[in-house]
Protein backbone atom coordinates (compact mmCIF):
# COMPACT_ATOMS: atom_id res chain seq x y z
CA UNK A 1 0.00 0.00 0.00
CA UNK A 2 1.28 3.47 -0.70
CA UNK A 3 2.57 5.67 2.09
CA UNK A 4 -0.03 8.36 1.39
CA UNK A 5 -2.83 5.83 1.74
CA UNK A 6 -1.33 4.63 5.02
CA UNK A 7 -1.05 8.22 6.23
CA UNK A 8 -4.64 8.92 5.22
CA UNK A 9 -5.83 5.89 7.18
CA UNK A 10 -3.77 6.99 10.21
CA UNK A 11 -5.28 10.49 10.11
CA UNK A 12 -8.81 9.10 9.87
CA UNK A 13 -8.16 6.52 12.61
CA UNK A 14 -6.90 9.26 14.95
CA UNK A 15 -10.32 10.94 14.95
CA UNK A 16 -12.81 9.45 12.52
CA UNK A 17 -15.33 12.25 12.97
CA UNK A 18 -12.91 15.17 13.15
CA UNK A 19 -13.12 17.82 10.45
CA UNK A 20 -9.72 16.85 9.07
CA UNK A 21 -10.53 13.14 8.91
CA UNK A 22 -13.83 13.77 7.19
CA UNK A 23 -12.20 16.16 4.73
CA UNK A 24 -9.55 13.60 3.78
CA UNK A 25 -12.20 10.90 3.59
CA UNK A 26 -14.36 13.09 1.34
CA UNK A 27 -11.40 13.77 -0.93
CA UNK A 28 -10.52 10.06 -1.20
CA UNK A 29 -14.17 9.24 -1.87
CA UNK A 30 -14.42 11.93 -4.54
CA UNK A 31 -11.31 10.64 -6.29
CA UNK A 32 -13.18 7.46 -7.16
CA UNK A 33 -15.56 9.32 -9.49
CA UNK A 34 -13.74 10.54 -12.57
CA UNK A 35 -16.99 10.66 -14.55
CA UNK A 36 -18.32 13.27 -12.13
CA UNK A 37 -15.20 15.39 -12.55
CA UNK A 38 -13.75 14.70 -9.10
CA UNK A 39 -15.98 17.31 -7.50
CA UNK A 40 -14.30 18.42 -4.28
CA UNK A 41 -14.51 21.86 -2.75
CA UNK A 42 -10.87 22.93 -2.68
CA UNK A 43 -11.56 25.59 -0.05
CA UNK A 44 -11.91 22.68 2.42
CA UNK A 45 -8.11 22.29 2.21
CA UNK A 46 -7.90 25.43 4.35
CA UNK A 47 -9.34 23.43 7.25
CA UNK A 48 -6.35 21.08 7.21
CA UNK A 49 -2.97 21.48 8.85
CA UNK A 50 0.06 21.70 6.54
CA UNK A 51 0.81 18.01 7.25
CA UNK A 52 -2.77 17.03 6.41
CA UNK A 53 -2.67 19.14 3.22
CA UNK A 54 0.49 17.28 2.23
CA UNK A 55 -1.50 14.04 2.57
CA UNK A 56 -4.34 15.52 0.50
CA UNK A 57 -1.88 16.56 -2.20
CA UNK A 58 -0.51 13.02 -2.13
CA UNK A 59 -3.99 11.65 -2.76
CA UNK A 60 -4.32 14.04 -5.70
CA UNK A 61 -0.97 12.82 -7.02
CA UNK A 62 -2.19 9.21 -6.85
CA UNK A 63 -5.19 10.25 -8.97
CA UNK A 64 -2.94 12.08 -11.45
CA UNK A 65 -0.83 8.92 -11.76
CA UNK A 66 -3.93 6.77 -12.27
CA UNK A 67 -3.39 4.94 -8.99
CA UNK A 68 -6.79 5.82 -7.48
CA UNK A 69 -8.17 2.37 -8.24
CA UNK A 70 -7.01 -1.20 -8.00
CA UNK A 71 -6.42 -3.53 -5.06
CA UNK A 72 -4.29 -1.21 -2.89
CA UNK A 73 -6.69 1.71 -3.32
CA UNK A 74 -9.74 -0.48 -2.74
CA UNK A 75 -8.24 -2.02 0.39
CA UNK A 76 -7.31 1.39 1.80
CA UNK A 77 -10.71 2.86 0.92
CA UNK A 78 -12.51 -0.06 2.59
CA UNK A 79 -10.48 0.61 5.75
CA UNK A 80 -11.38 4.33 5.59
CA UNK A 81 -15.06 3.45 5.11
CA UNK A 82 -14.99 1.15 8.15
CA UNK A 83 -13.26 3.75 10.33
CA UNK A 84 -15.72 6.51 9.47
CA UNK A 85 -18.74 4.27 9.91
CA UNK A 86 -17.53 2.75 13.20
CA UNK A 87 -16.01 5.88 14.68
Amino acid sequence: MSTVLDETIEQIAAGPHSAAALTLYALASTLEFEEAGYLFKLAKLRDLSSQQRRIAYGLLELMAEGRNSGPAWQQAKARMDALVRAG
